[in-house]
Formats: structure tokens, sequence, C-alpha cells
């Protein structure tokens, strides 16, 4: 089993973290026979591409669910549809059928400006390259997430708040002495630790980690799971984590393999 794998290891399931406000989402029927400690579910997604006239099928009838207060593998070979599977519970793309569920609501059928929002509220997102502004410094780029929920005069009025949140996340995973560096300037290690800051600012019920350590030497990938395990176990964060490692996987709470278009439970 690799090093990187020892660093997330089976723990019991834990109790619903404290959230941030509900948002309104769209009315919608209740789910079926629900199960109560279900954060995240996708039911039978279905999703395609277009290449010039080709349309290539990446998604089959294919399921995922994730609990509250786990960390859930999405395991599987490079360009078996994990990606997409995640940017789909993430609400940066939409289904061609199916439905996905969050919280007991369905969120695939909300308007744009609804999923931004549910996005902006609910959910961190980190990705294997990062995805941070190079413009501006690693503190600038936590902060941002704020700026877009609260508005230009919301983020005034509570500016100082934000900023002490910002401070404090970047404290928690050791860029205290980083905070004025832009990315250029800091190490691939030290952009996911930033990255991962900015996906906790706005305080999400759910983080969704793309191959996290998938660009990292397995130095800096193991404290990067060490962070995303201290997440998990002390602050009950629930974490659905792509990757491609089996062994990484095994010691999620649970896992469930891509192939094919389809998943499976390992």
């Amino acid at each position: 089993m690799s090093e990187l794998a020892t660093q997330i290891r089976p723990r019991r399931r834990q109790g619903e973290p404290a959230h941030a406000a509900d948002i309104a989402l769209q009315p919608t029927e209740p789910l079926a026979a629900p199960s109560a400690d279900v954060l995240l579910e996708a039911r039978n997604i279905t999703k395609s591409y277009r290449r010039n006239r080709l349309e290539v099928p990446v998604l089959r009838d294919c399921s995922f669910s994730a609990r509250t207060g786990e960390i859930t593998a999405i395991v599987g070979q490079s360009g078996s549809g994990k990606s997409t599977l995640l940017h789909l519970l993430g609400t940066l793309d939409i289904p061609d059928s199916g439905e996905i569920y969050f919280d007991g609501r369905r969120i695939d059928n909300l308007s744009r400006r609804q999923r931004d929002r549910f996005r902006n509220q609910k959910l961190g997102m980190i990705f294997q390259f990062y995805h941070l502004l190079p413009e501006i410094t690693a503190y600038q780029n936590v902060l941002l997430p704020m700026m877009i929920q609260a508005g230009f005069w919301g983020y005034l009025k509570n500016r100082t708040a934000f900023r002490q949140r910002a401070q404090q996340l970047l404290q928690r995973v050791g860029l205290e002495h980083r905070l004025h560096h832009r990315p250029s300037e800091l190490s691939g290690g030290e952009m996911q630790r930033a990255a991962i800051a900015r996906a906790l600012i706005a305080s999400p019920q759910i983080l969704l980690a793309d191959e996290p350590t998938g660009n990292l030497d397995q130095q800096t990938g193991k404290r990067i799971l060490d962070l995303l395990n201290d997440l998990n176990e002390n602050d009950g964060l629930t974490i659905v984590m792509v990757t491609h490692d089996e062994s990484i996987a095994a010691q999620c709470h649970s896992a469930v393999v891509l192939s094919n278009g389809t998943t499976r439970r390992p």
C-alpha cells in the first residue's frame, strides 16, 4: 500500500457538522425512501459530449452517494469520467439525464444563477491544478468567494471578519508566512493548501476534491492528505475525493469504482 494511502484511515461515521444557512432552492418532490445521512446523491446519470459530429458518451446510468461526515472516493483510470462526475455533482455542468440531490433537494434542475449561488454557499472545490488567480496573492485568492457571496457592500460591512477568517485558514494550512505571495511564488503543495483554504472560507457542507495529490510529489501529497484527514476527523467535513489510486480509495469510509461510464462498489 502506498504511503499516501495510510493518511486516510477508516473511521466511524461522525455527526453532521454545523452548516451555513440554507439557501432557497426550487421546490422539489421528496426523495423516495431517503437515507437520513446521505448528503449528496446522483441517480442514473448519463452524460455525453460532442466532438465535431461525433457524440462521445462519458457516463452511462451512473449512480453515486456520499454520507454526511465521511470521506467518499471515486476511483478510476484516467479518462474514465471521474472528473466529469465530480463536475456534475458540483453543478459545474448538468447531466443529459438522471437526477442529483443535495441534502434531500434536487439540484441538477436549478437555473444557472441558482447553481452558482448554491455552489458558492454549500460546496468547496479543489482541483489538481489549483486554479488560483495568478495576479493576486494567496490571501486575496482565499477572500474571493466571500467577495462574491457578500457583494460589494456586504463585503465592506463584514470585511474585518472575512479577513480574520482568511488569515486563520491560511494559518491552519501552514501558510501564515505566505499570505502576500502570488501563486507563481508558491510551491505546488503551497498552492494546493491555499486552494483548500479558499474552498473552506464560506464554511461549506461538503468538499469536492479532484485528484488533490495528483500533481504533487509523494511527501507533499502526504501533507495534503493529512490536512484533509484532519478536516474530516476534527471538523466533521464531508469530502468526496477523485483519485486514480485504489489503495488510497480503500482507506476512505466508502468508495465507488468508475469504469466504462458506470459505477460499482469495489
